[in-house]
């Protein structure tokens, strides 16, 4: 079958119009070249070949670090990708979170990288500084099978609306949550961790948001 040149230009434009769709309403927080938006220890955090790269290889991280938002979101659709190199093996994303005044810490929810001594947490919901512990996650096998190898990026996205929050790796859902203490802030700051412990990279890309 011979295709008009006119008819594989719809075809082009009908493709093109059904990805901005997609992408409608959502706004990129990372111009791939700089740090603006951001604030954070400049030593920890630098931009290499379009992406936000945490950590070193070459030494320890002595504390956990947080490149941070300048701004603050409640309800949102957040997508990033992420991918570890080294031999550490922890990382996440802070949401509806804060700095802890005077200290190195964030306090809040996070979307966790990586993995501990039980086993891959990738999309895992973690409670740093707060309550310390895991609230949220997927049976570790169906993880396991869903993550991508260390050293390659694996899609994230985070879903927050009123005390609901989702997430989802590489397309597959490992958290569907309901905060049931009403005291927990319901808004916050992003934060790009890298994780204390043996050299690491965590690089971080295609960083959007879109406010609900």
């Amino acid at each position: 079958m011979k295709i008009r040149p006119v008819l594989l230009l719809s075809f082009i434009a009908c493709g093109l119009g059904a990805e901005k769709k997609k992408d409608e309403g959502f706004v990129s927080l990372f111009d791939g070249k700089t740090l603006n938006g951001w604030e954070g220890k400049k030593e920890f955090f630098r931009v290499e070949k379009g992406a936000i790269v945490a950590g070193f290889l070459n030494k320890k991280v002595p504390n956990n670090e947080f490149l941070v938002s300048k701004k603050e979101y409640g309800d949102f659709e957040l997508r990033f990708e992420a991918k570890l190199v080294g031999p550490g093996n922890n990382a996440g994303v802070q949401f509806r979170s804060q700095r802890i005044p005077n200290h190195h810490e964030m306090i809040g929810y996070q979307c966790d990288i990586g993995s501990w001594s039980k086993g891959t947490i990738w999309g895992f919901l973690y409670d740093e500084s707060r309550r310390r512990k895991m609230l949220a996650q997927a049976p570790q096998d169906k993880v396991n099978f869903w993550v991508n190898p260390k050293g390659e990026w694996n899609k994230l996205r985070v879903l927050t609306k009123g005390p609901v929050i989702k997430i989802w790796l590489n397309g597959k859902q490992t958290v569907d949550f309901t905060e049931p203490q009403k005291e927990i802030p319901l808004k916050g700051r992003l934060g790009l961790q890298i994780h204390s412990g043996p050299p690491l990279e965590c690089h971080y890309r295609k960083i959007q948001i879109k406010t609900l």
